[in-house]
C-alpha cells in the first residue's frame, strides 16, 4: 500500500513539469513568430527569456518541497514536453495551427 502511495505523490510534479513545460515552450514558439515583427526585436527576445525561465524557476522550486525526487520527476515532465514539441515542430512540417 506505501508503494501505490509513493507513485501517486510523483504524479502531482509529473504534471506540474508538463504544464510548465507547455508554458515555457508555447511561449517560446510565440515569442519567435513574434520576432519578424518586432520594433525591438532584443528587448522581446530577452524579456521573453527572463519571464519564462523565471516562473519555470519559481514552479521548480514549488514543486520540488525538498525533495530532489520530485524535482526531477518534474523535469522529466518538462522533458517530455521539450521532446514532444520539438517532434511536431520539427522544419517543413505545416505549423500554422499552432
Amino acid at each position: 500500500m506505501e508503494f501505490v502511495f509513493e507513485i501517486f505523490s510523483f504524479v502531482t510534479p509529473f504534471l506540474a513539469g508538463i504544464f510548465v513545460g507547455l508554458f515555457y515552450h508555447i511561449g517560446l514558439w510565440w515569442t519567435v513568430k513574434a520576432l519578424p515583427s518586432s520594433p525591438n526585436p532584443a528587448l522581446l527576445s530577452i524579456g521573453s527569456f527572463y519571464i519564462r525561465m523565471g516562473i519555470t524557476l519559481f514552479v521548480f522550486y514549488l514543486v520540488m518541497n525538498n525533495s530532489w525526487q520530485r524535482l526531477v520527476v518534474c523535469l522529466l515532465g518538462f522533458l517530455v514536453v521539450k521532446y514532444t514539441m520539438t517532434r511536431m515542430l520539427r522544419p517543413g512540417k505545416n505549423t500554422s495551427k499552432i
